[in-house]
């Protein structure tokens, strides 16, 4: 059983609802940019310390909104999404960037067979019930001295409504992450918080 287990199905589903009805933040207009940037924006972006030479790997890729900020200021950029359609969107909007690999599934049961020098999420973590499973799986797919960057919601909500369908979350919270994060042997170098959202920023040990 997977982490996204017993809903998995209903998150897939969620998302690629919300492609048919045209919903892409990658598209957004400024002032639904400016709103999406308070769970991360500069601060998070700047925390990823990217640099042309670096790998880069984005759990809950979406449409792109994050990575077509992210994909030109590295040498190869993954992303990994569960629902179809939104996977096909983000192909879509990150044509231009011909370093990118996107990949439909479970991160739970991603095997990509390489290892990363950054990986970061926002706004995903609240669909995985183990977060120390989840960021114990991030340490093995991090390289040694690579950084893991993470945002959640400072909000407490434990399902999406929609209206016409309902999506149970598993809501973060900082003392899980940060024991999840020292479980893992990622070293914490910076916490703070954006209006929305609780940014932990952590490294793998050098060998």
């Amino acid at each position: 059983m997977n982490a996204f287990d017993p809903n998995l199905q209903a998150v897939k589903n969620h998302y690629d609802t919300l492609i048919d009805l045209d919903n892409d933040p990658a598209r957004d207009p400024e002032p639904l940019r400016a709103h999406m940037d308070k769970w991360d924006g500069p601060a998070f972006l700047d925390a990823l310390a990217l640099s042309p030479e670096k790998s880069v790997l984005e759990i809950g890729v979406g449409s792109g909104r994050l990575a077509l900020q992210v994909a030109p200021r590295c040498k190869s950029f993954w992303g990994i999404d569960l629902s179809p359609k939104t996977i096909v969107r983000a192909a879509v909007n990150l044509a231009d960037h011909p370093n990118v690999t996107l990949v439909e599934g479970d991160f739970m049961v991603f095997s990509p067979g390489r290892q990363f020098d950054v990986i970061y999420s926002s706004l995903t973590f609240f669909h995985l019930p183990d977060k120390a499973e989840a960021i114990r799986k991030v340490a093995d797919l991090l390289a040694p001295g690579g950084r893991f960057v993470l945002s959640v919601d400072k909000n407490p909500t434990y399902a999406i409504d929609f209206g016409t369908h309902r999506v149970p979350l598993y809501p973060d919270t900082p003392s899980e992450i940060l024991a999840s994060l020292e479980k893992a042997y990622l070293i914490l170098k910076a916490q703070f918080d954006t209006e929305f959202a609780h940014i932990f920023v952590a490294v793998k040990e050098e060998v």
